[in-house]
């Protein structure tokens, strides 16, 4: 197997010591076309690169929690049988609502 350079993907956390920084920072080694196509979008915003990545990691996260509650509901809904369901006064009383 060969890569091109810059064709791997690596991505670690640490935590600069002795640095004047608030945040802990991420190291990502991505290919060029990649790189191009963050630092573009970044430049179209008007943000940093770092300000970039951090709000693309940020949707990354939010689309595999919602893939996760999607798949969870899937799985409610399989079992869901509606001759078991409570009504809404069954469950909140008949004052509620």
């Amino acid at each position: 197997m060969s890569f091109d350079r810059g064709a791997a993907l690596l991505v670690h956390s640490f935590q600069v010591i002795g640095m004047a920084t608030r945040n802990p920072r991420i190291a990502a080694v991505v290919e060029r076309p990649l790189y191009r196509r963050i630092k573009d979008a970044a430049r179209a915003e008007g943000l940093s690169l770092s300000a970039k990545v951090r709000d693309l990691l940020r949707e990354a996260l939010e689309f595999q929690e919602d893939a996760y509650w999607v798949r969870e509901g899937e799985k409610r809904l399989a079992t869901w049988n509606p001759a078991k369901a409570l009504t809404h006064e069954e469950v909140w009383g008949a004052d509620a609502g």
